[in-house]
């Protein structure tokens, strides 16, 4: 049986999605989460979580946030014509390795970590980033170096799959993230930093198809020790107001608060990590 990680993701960016984590937590439907710590509320959310039981052994990790329109902690990766942090897309684009300074994003993940560690009393468990912003070219070098020397400790999330070869048919969305992994996983191993041998769970989520259907197919895609990214959810006016991902998260949660949800680890062989 494969142990394999189950990380729902933007952890306090809004009270209901917080709350709905804290539930699947102490539910053990999941054994890792993301934090968002740029948000008002974080000493309060922390504490929820951290006093959460939870039936199996469960890792705090920093959702680094350098996208999306927020406002950053001390200063955005790149020039914003109001200070706010950038459109995924300016990260993206080719110009970015330009446009990008390095020393703010340096600045931006060094106080987003002190965050993290202020709010739990420790540093986090592993890295990732909301719209995958640490595996953009123009951030990822940075983004190694900084958590290698704050967090030695913690692995970095790598968001592509086993076999590197699968990337060829897969999604665009899929495709194009595990093919940025490439480069920051080279970085990360260079750096000392443990990676994820595999992971799953993107999807486009303005698509048709239902999260019931794949879960289960995310679920098999994993190699032992490889990470399922969800983003389980109850809708309020602050998610409305954060986020544009909203109706799917109550999608998500549902199916992971399920019988469901010990039905496909079953049918896939894979158990909590």
């Amino acid at each position: 049986m494969k142990r394999i990680v189950i990380c729902a993701d933007d952890y306090n960016i809004a009270p209901g999605v917080s709350k709905a984590i804290r539930d699947l937590v102490a539910k053990g439907r999941l054994n890792a989460t993301s934090v968002m710590t740029i948000f008002p509320g974080l000493e309060h959310e922390a504490k929820a979580l951290a006093d959460t039981p939870s039936p199996a052994p469960i890792q705090i990790g920093l959702h680094l946030t350098l996208s999306g329109g927020f406002s950053p902690l001390v200063s955005p990766p790149m020039v914003t014509s109001d200070g706010k942090l950038p459109d995924m897309m300016a990260l993206l684009s080719p110009l970015s390795l330009f446009r990008v300074s390095r020393s703010s994003v340096a600045l931006e993940i060094e106080a987003q970590i002190g965050a993290f560690e202020r709010a739990f009393g420790r540093p986090p468990d592993y890295v990732d980033g909301h719209q995958h912003c640490h595996l953009m070219p123009a951030i990822r070098k940075t983004f190694v170096q900084t958590v290698a020397k704050l967090a030695p400790k913690a692995w970095v999330r790598q968001c592509a799959p086993a076999r590197k070869s699968a990337l060829i048919s897969a999604d665009n969305k899929t495709r194009v993230i595990g093919t940025l992994s490439l480069g920051l996983e080279r970085l990360a191993k260079r750096a000392g930093l443990g990676v994820n041998p595999s992971f799953s769970g993107a999807y486009e989520f303005a698509g048709k198809e239902r999260f019931s259907d794949l879960f289960p197919r995310f679920l098999d895609e994993l190699t032992d020790g490889g990470v399922v990214m969800v983003h389980p959810g109850m809708i309020d006016d602050v998610l409305r107001a954060r986020d544009k991902l909203v109706e799917r998260r109550e999608e998500e949660y549902s199916l992971l608060a399920s019988e469901a949800f010990h039905d496909a680890m079953k049918g896939a062989g894979a158990t909590l990590a």
